[in-house]
This record gives structure tokens, sequence and C-alpha cells, in this order.
């Protein structure tokens, strides 16, 4: 299952603006605002974390079963750089 980072970092945002009203509101105290927005900040890097976790293995996966494929690829994306490069100075 991938982690759905934008949705995360949506929920991180709406929490900040539900924690700001309630401060507003003076329903919690700066400590604990500051307290809550550090906890937040901790879900959002762990989630972040987790994408990039799972984003490396999905690349690591591509890369046993298609090794050859990207090989291939990347070698043809690089001659096609270099001679734009030099067709570019001609």
């Amino acid at each position: 299952m991938i982690v759905d980072l934008i949705g995360a970092t949506r929920a991180y945002w709406r929490q900040l603006d539900e924690l700001e009203s309630a401060y507003s509101r003076h329903e919690l105290t700066p400590q604990e605002v500051d307290a809550r927005v550090k906890q937040l900040m901790i879900e959002l890097g762990q989630a972040r974390r987790r994408a990039l976790a799972e984003a490396w293995a999905i690349g690591q996966g591509v890369w046993r079963q298609q090794r050859e494929t990207v090989a291939g690829v990347a070698a043809i994306g690089g001659l096609a750089y270099v001679w734009l490069v030099f067709s570019g100075q001609a």
C-alpha cells in the first residue's frame, strides 16, 4: 500500500488550521498548541519517511526485474544528451 503523502500533508495543514482556530477562541494555551504542532510534525515526518521507503522499494523492484531495460534507456538518454550538446555547438 502506497502512502498518500499529499493527503497526509493536507490533513496536516487542516489540523494546523483547526489548532489556530482553537487558539484564537482561547480554548488552548500556547504550550498546548506548541506540543500539538510538534506531534503533528512528527506524524508528517513519519508519513514522508514511509513514502520514501516505499518509493525506494518500488525502484529496487523495477531495477531487479528490468535491469537491462533501465540500463538501455539510460544509455540511450545519455547518448541523446551528448548528441544534443555537441550538435548545438557545431
